[in-house]
């Protein structure tokens, strides 16, 4: 009995002086992460090798946001993510990586111009909800799906100001969408309503266009 508290204690002990490290995440993102607005947060697979197509799409959206006037936010490493900045770094914009520490240490990639390091996924989330304009959601995992439906969520329920979610690849996400109309809105666990907080695209250009006619640079 006395040993269980006595862990409980640690732990609460560790966790308070934890919350530093929290508020030195948040302050060093608020500091920096104004100066790259507007910006365009595109996640996705880290998988993606530069020989295929979605990372040369990718490349090629990252530009096209440059060529309008906005800056490019990804998630810092490779992949997509590498895409994503090496595209916008190489079109002359502010390319920012906000790259998260892992057990298997994934290595931020070398394109991003601005970057950030972040230990915890939470407060790295907090900096590309509050600093996008925009989220392109491309073909992606377990890490991608989380974050547009956490983005989904906050706008559904409120909580953030409308923004484009765009969903590059219709043939990639046909399949979860189906489910989610065959499913969860049969179930009235969500609304029909709710699929116009969302756009499904093929092209950089149907998705920029998007961006370009919704949001006020």
């Amino acid at each position: 009995m006395g040993e269980k508290q006595y862990l409980v204690d640690d732990i609460t002990l560790k966790d308070s002086w934890r919350m530093f490290r929290f508020l030195a995440e948040f302050v060093e993102g608020f500091e920096v992460l104004p100066e790259v607005s507007p910006a365009v947060t595109i996640f996705g697979s880290s998988r993606a090798k530069p020989q295929s197509t979605i990372y040369k799409t990718t490349l090629e959206v990252a530009r096209l946001l440059v060529e309008n006037g906005f800056n490019v936010i990804s998630g810092g490493g490779p992949g997509i993510m590498e895409a994503a900045n090496r595209g916008a770094a190489e079109a002359g914009g502010k390319s920012v990586g906000l790259h998260i520490e892992l057990p298997n240490e994934q290595k931020p990639n070398e394109y991003a111009n601005v970057r950030l390091g972040f230990k915890y996924f939470f407060i790295r989330k907090v900096m590309f909800v509050k600093y996008a304009v925009a989220y392109i959601i491309m073909p992606g995992g377990f890490g991608t799906l989380d974050e547009l439906f956490e983005a989904l969520t906050l706008i559904q329920t409120k909580r953030i100001r409308y923004f484009p979610v765009i969903l590059m690849d219709s043939k990639f996400w046909n399949g979860l969408l189906d489910w989610v109309k065959g499913t969860l809105v049969k179930e009235d666990t969500v609304s029909e309503s709710d699929f116009n907080i969302f756009n499904v695209v093929d092209t950089p250009e149907e998705a920029v266009a998007i961006i370009k006619r919704r949001v006020i640079v």
